[in-house]
Parts: C-alpha cells; sequence; structure tokens
C-alpha cells in the first residue's frame, strides 16, 4: 500500500488496507471488524462505503487493527476528524492540525503543502515574484507587495516552496519555478481554494481605494437570468479564463504580478412560481 500520508480521504485507506489484505490472505469485512473489535459485522464496510462514519471510540480500535501507530496513528485521527468534518471551518482546523503534525514529525503531506500554499495570498505572489528579481534581498522583495508583506515572512514563504517543491532556489541564489501548477486531492483543493478566493477578493477591494484606474480594471453586471443561462455564462467564462492564461504564459518580460477574478454570484434568493404569478 501506499503510506497513509499520502491519502486525503480515510475511507480510502481503509478500501485498500481490505483489499491488500484480501489479496494476500482469506480476510472478509467481518474477520475486519472482529479484529477492531466491532460487535457488528457490517460496520466498517458501511463506513468505507461513505454510508455512516467512523465514530470516535471507533478510530482507536480501527486504527489498531490496521496496525497504525505512532505519526500513521495520528495521521489517520485527522483524516477521520477531516472526513467528518460537518462545517468548512472544521475542516480548515483539521488541514492545520495535519500540517502542525507533518511539520512536527518532519513529514510532508502533499495536501497540507498545498493548504498552506493557498492559505493566504502571500505563496502565489511570492512564488511569482522572486524569480522575477534575481539577486533581491528578502526585504526587497517583500516592499514589492503591497498589501505588506515582512523580509522575515518573506524569507519563510521561500523556504517553504522550496522546500514544496513549488520554487527551486538555484547555486547563484535565483530562483525558477519548478512547475506552472499547484496539486492537490479534489478534497482539499476545493476548500482552500474558498479561502483563497475570500482573501484575493479582499485585496481587490483594497486595490479600489488605492490603486489608479490606469493599473486596474473593474466592471460590473447586475442581471435577470436562469440556471440555464447561468451554465452558458460560466462556460464562456472558463474558456475565457483559459484564454487568459494562455496569454499570460507568453509573456516573456514580466515585471508585475497580477490577479485576476471572474465572480458570478447570485444576490437574491429565487423567485418561485407563486412570486412569478402575483406579479401578474
Amino acid at each position: 500500500m501506499k503510506p497513509i500520508t499520502e491519502y486525503q480521504d480515510y475511507r480510502q485507506y481503509m478500501r485498500d488496507f481490505y483489499a491488500e489484505r484480501k489479496r494476500s490472505s482469506y480476510f472478509t469485512w467481518r474477520k475486519f471488524a472482529s479484529l477492531a473489535g466491532f460487535a457488528s459485522p457490517a460496520y466498517l464496510k458501511l463506513v468505507s462505503d461513505g454510508k455512516t462514519t467512523l465514530s470516535k471510540p471507533g478510530i482507536a480500535k480501527a486504527a489498531r487493527a490496521m496496525g497504525l501507530e505512532g505519526f500513521d496513528y495520528t495521521y489517520f485521527t485527522l483524516l477521520v476528524k477531516f472526513g467528518n468534518a460537518k462545517n468548512e471551518s472544521e475542516k480548515e482546523a483539521a488541514l492545520q492540525e495535519i500540517e502542525h503534525e507533518a511539520h512536527m514529525n518532519k513529514i510532508r503531506v502533499i495536501d497540507a503543502d498545498a493548504y498552506r500554499y493557498y492559505e493566504t495570498p502571500d505563496c502565489p505572489i511570492i512564488r511569482e515574484l522572486a524569480p522575477l528579481m534575481p539577486g533581491a534581498t528578502h526585504g526587497e522583495i517583500a516592499s514589492k507587495v503591497r498589501h505588506g508583506v515582512t523580509a522575515a515572512e518573506t524569507q519563510d514563504i521561500l523556504q517553504f516552496l522550496v522546500k514544496a517543491n513549488l520554487l527551486k532556489k538555484n547555486s547563484d541564489g535565483t530562483y525558477e519555478q519548478t512547475e506552472k501548477v499547484v496539486k492537490g486531492s479534489k478534497e482539499t483543493i476545493p476548500l482552500v481554494i474558498r479561502t483563497m478566493n475570500r482573501k484575493m477578493s479582499e485585496l481587490a477591494v483594497q486595490s479600489i481605494a488605492k490603486d489608479s484606474v490606469e493599473e486596474r480594471n473593474f466592471s460590473g453586471i447586475t442581471m435577470g437570468i436562469n440556471k440555464s443561462v447561468y451554465d452558458r455564462i460560466t462556460k464562456e467564462i472558463d474558456i475565457f479564463r483559459k484564454k487568459i492564461i494562455d496569454i499570460a504564459n507568453e509573456c516573456r518580460d514580466i515585471d508585475q504580478v497580477y490577479q485576476m477574478n471572474l465572480q458570478v454570484f447570485p444576490l437574491t434568493d429565487k423567485a418561485t412560481t407563486s412570486d412569478k404569478r402575483r406579479r401578474k
């Protein structure tokens, strides 16, 4: 099996554990449940299929049955906490715990890296900015970030980006990007992207007040539409976004880092059939 730190779904880990044991020996879900000390022979099967959740008392039982100890046990516990979280704030808290435990145990967790990268706008900004300023000090790089980043924070971010293989530090002290896209799991990325979008929107509000109209472009449309038209609009936005990425990738003489937000969101609840009937 893959190391547990490569998993972001505790149910998938349980399914893979079961499949691995079944390949090498006679193993059933009944035997798995019995090994863990559960009275119900189908309980762990229901958990792994997403039909119920693993309870707090059940975490230790299941972990012991799978031979998890030390950090692996802690990681599995936090995966369960993440998977059973009822809202975004609980999921964020679980991911932060995962990152903390991984750091303390000097273990890289892929999605913890992705979470830290998207947690604030600073990491993406400095990842774009550092390669543009060969030989610059941390303070010089920080001074270019308009919303305020310290030299110490810049140093810490650069160290993280290099460690996470999101930037490469050359022998002459310059930086270059190792890849264009930062990847993470389908479970984590939507969560951290929501956090990033919220914070980038806050910077957009600041830009309205601080930046001249020659440096920024803001426009908006308030419109009445239905779901079908909404789907057509979002499809066109996606096509447009990809064209913008292609145009940006053609730029070789980069001298500044920009953020482009594309937003379409509801301003009202849906009008019901009775609402429309009353209007007539």
